[in-house]
C-alpha cells in the first residue's frame, strides 16, 4: 500500500473563479494525487484546498499550484478579512498513512527549497518543521502581513529559511511546514460589532489565556452584516469543537450576543464530529464502530 500524505494549501484568492479553477487544476487528474475538497470565501478572499497523495506526486502538484498562484495573484491589490503574507499563504503537510512526522517535515523542506529556487519566493518553516521555537506559530510568522513583510525580513531573526532576502514583489512570502490535522471552525455571531468578535477571540485563544490548542480572530462578514469568530483547532483531540463552541457562547453572553450559526471550512476528521455529538447528546460508551459508514470502508 502506498504512503499517503495530506496537504491543505491556503491561497489568497476567494473571488475570481477563473483564477481559482486554474490553481485547483494543478491537483486534478494527476497520478498519485487526489483532490478531496476546495472551499472559498469572498469576505476572507481566500481558498483552502485539501488534497492527499503519495509523497513525490503530491510535492510536484503543490509546487505547480504555487507557481500558478504566483502568476495569477498580486498581493499589492489583494484585499480580504483574513491575514495573509503570500499569494500561497500557508502550506501544511499532514502525515496520514505509513508516513512519519519526520517524513512530512522533510517534504515541507524539499518543497520550500524548490519553490524558493524556481519562483524566488522566501519560504518560512513552521510548526513541526520550524527552524527555531519562536517560528512554530503561524500567527507570529504572519504578523505584519504582506504589507509589513519587507521591513520584517530586514531583521536577522526573520530571514527566510529558503529563498531571497526580500519578499517576492507580488507573491510575498509563504509559510510551509508539517503538523497534526486541524479543524477550521468558525462561529457567526448575531451582531455587527467587530470589537465584540475581537474581544471573544482574544479570550478563547491560547495566547490570550484560553483553550490550549485554539487560534482565533474576529472577522467581519460584510455581505451578511454580522461578525465571526474564526478558529483553527490545532489538536482536536485535546481542544474539542464543543469546548470551543461553548466557551465562545459563554464569552458572548457578557455582551448580550448569541450565536447565529457555525461552519467547518474544508474537511474534518470524523472523530472530531463524533466527540461533539457524544457530548451534546450525552451518549454513553459510544464507539466509532457503531457508525455504519466505518464498516463500509473496511
Amino acid at each position: 500500500m502506498p504512503k499517503i500524505v495530506e496537504c491543505v494549501p491556503n491561497f489568497s484568492e476567494g473571488r475570481d473563479l477563473n483564477k481559482i479553477e486554474k490553481i485547483v487544476d494543478n491537483f486534478r487528474a494527476k497520478e498519485g494525487v487526489k483532490l478531496l475538497d476546495y472551499s472559498t470565501d469572498q469576505d476572507h478572499n481566500r481558498m483552502v484546498v485539501t488534497v492527499v497523495g503519495e509523497p513525490e506526486a503530491l510535492k510536484k502538484a503543490v509546487i505547480a499550484a504555487i507557481g500558478t498562484a504566483t502568476e495569477l495573484i498580486d498581493l499589492n491589490t489583494h484585499q480580504g478579512q483574513h491575514p495573509r503574507m503570500g499569494a500561497t499563504d500557508v502550506v501544511p503537510f499532514i502525515p496520514i498513512k505509513d508516513v512519519t512526522m519526520e517524513e512530512a517535515v522533510q517534504m515541507a523542506k524539499d518543497v520550500a527549497k524548490e519553490v524558493a529556487d524556481r519562483y524566488g519566493i522566501p519560504m518560512f518553516l513552521y510548526e513541526k518543521a520550524a527552524s527555531a521555537p519562536y517560528r512554530e506559530n503561524l500567527a507570529v510568522i504572519r504578523k505584519g502581513e504582506y504589507e509589513g513583510l519587507k521591513e520584517k525580513m530586514t531583521q536577522a531573526e526573520w530571514h527566510a529559511d529558503f529563498g531571497p532576502a526580500q519578499p517576492h514583489p507580488t507573491a510575498g512570502g509563504t509559510v510551509i511546514g508539517a503538523r497534526m490535522p486541524l479543524v477550521a471552525y468558525n462561529i457567526n455571531l448575531n451582531t455587527n460589532r467587530m470589537d465584540v468578535a475581537d474581544a471573544i477571540a482574544k479570550k478563547i485563544r491560547h495566547i490570550g489565556g484560553g483553550l490550549r490548542f485554539c487560534k482565533a480572530m474576529g472577522v467581519e462578514l460584510t455581505d451578511r452584516g454580522i461578525v465571526q469568530v474564526s478558529m483553527n483547532l490545532t489538536d482536536y483531540t485535546k481542544t474539542a469543537i464543543y469546548r470551543a463552541h461553548e466557551l465562545t457562547r459563554i464569552e458572548a453572553q457578557r455582551y448580550g450576543v448569541t450565536i447565529a450559526g457555525s461552519e467547518i471550512v474544508g474537511l474534518v476528521p470524523m472523530q472530531a464530529l463524533v466527540d461533539t455529538a457524544e457530548y451534546y447528546l450525552g451518549i454513553e460508551n459510544f464507539s466509532t464502530k457503531q457508525i455504519l459508514e466505518t464498516h463500509l470502508m473496511e
